[in-house]
């Protein structure tokens, strides 16, 4: 194990050099804690926060973290309607910070994401202050192709896994690029560069996390 915590640190500090190649800020940690710490300390206290869907925030422990500061926090799971939810998810985008993870990485820094209502890309293109993704070293590819590939065929297929519909990836464990009412695959956002430099925060950690 420490044999492969060694190789991706190794790795980590690439793709933190090519990331900040493309204008983004990035971090390397090695714990899901240690990033927690680290994003609360680019939030100031006060600052408003939203998210998308994120397993890797989810399971982290960062949400709860919030709630016990002094946030603004936009979530959309406390709405008591779809229209409520909806406002929520639209609020999330002018937040001071918003919070996620992303669905695979290059090597060369550029970060591939898939999505189904497309509120969590809308984010990371237009609208939050800032952007902070905490990203496992599983997310990291070789490059753009596998990067792709890693976005379509693992994590949107373990995704279309979480939710109830007809989506046939479900069944055959990988993506048929299928034309589904219920896929979750309808929107593909490609980042290779900040356009506001440093707006979007990448950090790395050295652990398997999310899908």
């Amino acid at each position: 194990m420490s044999l492969k915590k060694d190789k991706n640190r190794a790795l980590g500090q690439k793709v933190v050099r090519a990331l900040k190649n493309r204008f983004m800020d990035a971090y390397f940690v090695e714990t899901i804690e240690e990033a927690n710490k680290l994003a609360l300390s680019l939030m100031p206290e006060g600052s408003s926060v939203g998210w998308g869907g994120t397993m890797t925030v989810d399971e982290g422990g960062l949400k709860d973290l919030l709630r016990e500061r002094n946030y603004k926090i936009i979530d959309r799971d406390t709405a008591a309607t779809p229209e409520e939810r909806n406002q929520l998810m639209i609020d999330c985008l002018s937040t001071d910070f918003f919070l996620g993870s992303s669905n695979a990485i290059s090597e060369n820094g550029v970060l591939f994401n898939i999505d189904g209502m497309g509120n969590r890309l809308a984010a990371m293109c237009f609208g939050p202050k800032n952007v902070i993704l905490i990203c496992g070293m599983n997310k990291v590819c070789k490059d753009e192709d596998t990067a792709l590939k890693r976005a379509r065929n693992e994590a949107a297929v373990t995704n279309a896994l979480r939710f109830p519909g007809d989506r046939p990836c479900t069944e055959a464990g990988t993506c048929l690029n299928c034309l589904k009412p219920d896929t979750i695959c309808c929107q593909l956002l490609v980042t290779r560069m900040s356009k506001i430099p440093g707006r979007t925060k990448v950090i790395l950690v050295n652990e398997d996390l999310g899908l």
